[in-house]
């Protein structure tokens, strides 16, 4: 099966993400390491990591992932906001190996109407550079978006050749998220389209490269190029396609995290995973899900 939980807040601590996540009954956690909204966060204390540490193992050593900020980016034509951001992306990287964190997601980035060879050439040459001025203890995943606006990484053919050109594509894998591939074009609402959909992604790409997933629905219809999440099953993707990738064999195991809406008593997190637990271990679908 694979290992369903959502994204947390750390309001309070760090290590009060777990709490939560024991609240709604997840099994993998999604984290800010840092407000997502700064540059120069503070660095960590020892009793943030000691307390992370601690909560993590009485949490069964949940997967755990870090979402980079938003304000990086490695793809900008900007020389200052690159210098910026390859150094905020160190920062990170080296949080989430101070915590122990083994993967850390980040969005490819916008080329910002310079076209998206520049801006995939620009994106690989800055991460090779925060790669290496970091230790090799974490596995940077990028993320598949929704292709909004001057945005990278909505083709599977663009992470293609952010592996096929960076000098370290050992520390790379690929964050998939359900919302945004649906968005950019990849239909995944039927058995035939889902599985032609990842026979393009591994033909490209590998599925093997997949380490992590964000399971969102879409409030916007396929190919719209619009990032607006929903709750699972009330959107345009529904719950086949969530049938279909729950009981893909190939991703058994994989952490899978919800990044919808939800208020503070976090209720819309449990019932976003009630409705994905009663569509795994479907024999009928899953018999279909070979390699």
């Amino acid at each position: 099966m694979p290992l369903l939980g959502a994204h947390e807040s750390v309001a309070g601590g760090l290590y009060l993400a777990f709490d939560r996540l024991h609240q709604v009954g997840g099994e993998a956690l999604q984290i800010f390491t840092r407000n997502q909204r700064q540059w120069h966060p503070q660095p960590l204390t020892k009793d943030e990591v000691d307390l992370f540490q601690a909560a993590w193992q009485q949490n069964n050593n949940s997967p755990v992932a870090s979402h980079a900020s938003y304000l990086i980016n490695l793809a900008s034509g900007k020389q200052e906001l690159v210098e910026k951001s390859i150094a905020a992306f160190e920062a990170e990287i080296h949080r989430c190996d101070q915590l122990g964190i083994p993967f850390v997601v980040i969005h490819p980035g916008s080329h910002g109407g310079d076209g998206v060879e520049a801006g995939l050439s620009r994106f690989t040459k800055a991460l090779d550079l925060a790669l290496e001025g970091t230790g090799a203890g974490v596995t940077v995943l990028l993320e598949t978006t929704a292709g909004q606006g001057t945005s990278l990484g909505s083709r599977f053919e663009e992470l293609a050749f952010v592996f096929e050109h960076s000098r370290y594509p050992q520390r790379l894998g690929v964050c998939v998220d359900t919302c945004h591939i649906f968005a950019a074009g990849y239909d995944i609402r039927t058995l035939s389209a889902y599985t032609q959909a990842m026979e393009e992604f591994d033909r490209l790409v590998g599925v093997g490269r997949i380490k992590f997933f964000h399971l969102n629905d879409s409030k916007q219809k396929l190919a719209s190029r619009v990032d607006r999440h929903e709750h699972i099953g009330q959107g345009a993707i529904g719950l086949d396609g969530f049938r279909c990738l729950l009981n893909d064999s190939r991703f058994a195991g994989h952490p899978m995290t919800l990044e919808t809406p939800k208020g503070d008593d976090l209720q819309e997190d449990r019932d976003n995973l009630l409705v994905l637990r009663r569509l795994i271990d479907k024999p009928a679908v899953a018999s279909h899900m070979q390699p």
